[in-house]
């Protein structure tokens, strides 16, 4: 009996042993890429006007009634066109008036020049005196002096006659006549003149636009740093864009910056200049301006989505070699194509987590599975420049 029992209490011991342990899960599966790695430029955006190169109030030169207008509204004139024609008949009278003038006094030249010629002869033998003679002198050098005189005032005659036909000093798109036919037409030297119409030029077009201080200083610095022209150089790169454009499909150069930075604002005056053969740009625009800081470098890329933050710093989840999640700090630029530069915290080659971040922690082992790095191009960057330095 002593004997069973030790052999009971074994074989019930036995029958309670806990069965053997579950088998561990399999590792989480994460999307992983290789970052991307690109020349790229960096660039800043702005707001700004087009403006046209040339813009000119049309005035008269002279008073006088308007006899014709030779042009339509709305278009495109040269230089020199004929624009608006004024009564001539007065300023015709004048002109006449003052050619007869210079005959006049012509004519009494010829008569005071033989008389002198004559009492040049007469004085040596003593046959006229001497203040006679000097009289006769003193005549046709006053002939000679209003003749002079007289085709002065003939040329300024011919001219005020020319200007009753108002011509365009410069070729673009002209606007409305403001005055109709038949209306008194002030000269521009008489309280401002009547304004006849105005003409914007059309190719090529300005725009204008204001930079911010520090954007300022860094181009400035890297120009003289030898990393990026300088925008008084007349060969610095400009981009834009307007409303109803996606990118900045207008390619220009700045040929403007101003002396100095405005206090009240903290920004100074820039102007791009743009061909426009095909006008699409028009004074008065809304335009969006893109200028590059720097030039061309070689860059690391990610998907924004791959980033996340700790304690305000920006972090990425890698995988190593182990298959284990580490975290890295990164410093990060701007976005290119849809992707963040990764300044610095990264290289070539590392595989980086771009989906299910919220599902991952250092030091969890995962299952990689390599995808293509995807990209979210923003809605300014397509078809044009692509490029954006981070606000």
């Amino acid at each position: 009996m002593r004997i069973l029992v030790p052999a009971l209490c074994a074989i019930l011991a036995g029958c309670a042993r806990a069965p053997s342990g579950a088998p561990a899960p399999p590792p989480t599966t994460v999307a992983v890429s290789y970052p991307v790695e690109r020349y790229v430029t960096d660039y800043t955006d702005f707001t700004g006007r087009t403006a046209a190169v040339d813009s000119v109030e049309v005035r008269a030169h002279v008073w006088g009634y308007l006899d014709k207008v030779n042009f339509k509204e709305g278009d495109l004139v040269k230089k020199g066109d004929v624009l608006f024609e004024l009564d001539p008949r007065p300023y015709q009278a004048l002109l006449d008036q003052a050619k007869g003038k210079v005959a006049q006094e012509e004519a009494q030249l010829k008569f005071d020049e033989a008389e002198y010629q004559r009492n040049v002869r007469l004085v040596r033998s003593g046959a006229v005196t001497a203040s006679q003679f000097d009289k006769t002198t003193a005549a046709r050098d006053v002939d000679i002096a209003n003749i002079a005189a007289d085709k002065a005032l003939v040329a300024s005659r011919q001219l005020d006659l020319g200007y009753t036909k108002v011509i365009a000093p410069v070729s673009g798109r002209v606007s409305r006549y403001i005055v109709t036919v038949g209306n008194l037409i002030q000269s521009g030297d008489q309280f401002g003149g009547t304004l006849l119409t105005t003409i914007e030029s059309v190719d090529p077009m300005y725009a204008y636009f204001d930079v911010d201080e520090y954007s300022a200083l860094r181009i400035g610095q890297l120009a003289r740093a030898g990393k990026s022209d300088s925008p008084r150089d007349d060969r610095y790169a400009v981009s834009l864009g307007l409303a109803n454009e996606d990118g900045f499909p207008h390619e220009g150069t700045i040929n403007f910056v101003d002396n100095r930075v405005r206090s009240q604002t903290g920004t100074i005056r820039m102007r791009g200049v743009f061909p426009n053969k095909e006008q699409v740009l028009l004074p008065g625009l809304f335009a969006r301006i893109r200028i590059p800081i720097g030039r061309p470098h070689n860059a690391v890329l990610v998907d924004d989505r791959a980033l996340d933050t700790d304690q305000g710093q920006k972090i990425l989840y890698l995988v190593n070699d182990k298959n284990e999640v580490v975290t890295r700090t990164v410093r990060v630029g701007a976005v290119h194509d849809g992707l963040r530069e990764v300044a610095d915290g990264l290289k070539p080659g590392e595989r980086v987590i771009v989906n299910g971040l919220q599902q991952v922690r250092p030091g969890l082992t995962v299952e990689p599975q390599v995808v293509e790095m995807p990209s979210r191009p923003r809605k300014s960057e397509v078809g044009g420049q692509k490029t954006l330095v981070a606000k």
